[in-house]
């Protein structure tokens, strides 16, 4: 399932890098659907992908505070400092079937359906991104996974 996780880091690498010219407006502009703008969807993505993760680990919750993160080298630095920590804890061995309580709904999710969600979660939010930069006469990254290198 790490390969996922690639996968998705590798496209929102590739996406950050496609995105590096447009001017700060265009990232922060308010758009039709998703969570809202360009930037805050890397925000989202980042911060979810990171929340899911730390509560597999059993560790808390830690808050970002969008404000920090209001252009794309802030938002690529806070993706690579989370990912760092995330591929040195990430739960290769924890039980697929364990259950883990989630502080913010009060329930509890296995391992494995969390792991998913946060794949999916990504995958769905790049979906956006996809259409965005078409309507900013962009070519979008490519979403395949077939001849990645990881």
């Amino acid at each position: 399932m790490f390969h996922f996780f690639q996968y998705n880091w590798q496209v929102r690498d590739e996406w950050l890098t496609l995105l590096k010219d447009l001017p700060p407006d265009e990232l922060l502009k308010e758009r039709v659907g998703g969570v809202g703008s360009i930037l805050y969807t890397f925000f989202h993505i980042i911060d979810v992908e990171y929340s899911w993760l730390r509560c597999i680990n059993g560790r808390e919750d830690v808050l970002f505070d969008y404000s920090d993160y209001q252009t794309l080298d802030r938002i690529r630095n806070l993706s690579n400092e989370r990912r760092t920590e995330i591929i040195e804890n990430f739960p290769h061995d924890v039980p697929l079937d364990q259950q883990v309580f989630i502080p913010w709904d009060s329930s509890y999710q296995n391992v494995n359906a969390i792991l998913h969600h946060i794949i999916a979660h990504e995958i769905h939010h790049i979906g956006q991104l996809s259409i965005w930069a078409r309507e900013l006469n962009l070519h979008p990254v490519s979403a395949s996974y077939i001849d990645r290198k990881f």
